[in-house]
């Protein structure tokens, strides 16, 4: 397992975007951007269309600040 940062925004309103940054635990970055796309789309009901991923990072180990995630992580090794 590797840690990814995907940052973007979702729309919350016509005219209005909200910004977003979720640490995730996958395989890879494809399995990343899913992971993302469900995770805003349940927790805010917004549609995969109305989701802008501007981009996915690789973190090391030190840089994830997510407790579950670096749990993950850890437990894999």
């Amino acid at each position: 397992m590797k840690a990814f940062e995907v940052k973007g925004q979702y729309r919350i309103s016509p005219r209005e975007w909200q910004p977003f940054a979720i640490e995730i635990a996958s395989l890879d970055e494809k399995a990343a951007l899913e992971k993302s796309f469900a995770l805003i789309g349940s927790r805010h009901k917004v549609k995969r269309k109305f989701v802008k991923i501007e981009g996915v990072k690789s973190l090391k180990l030190e840089e994830v600040t997510d407790h579950a995630v670096k749990y993950l992580l850890e437990a894999k090794k």
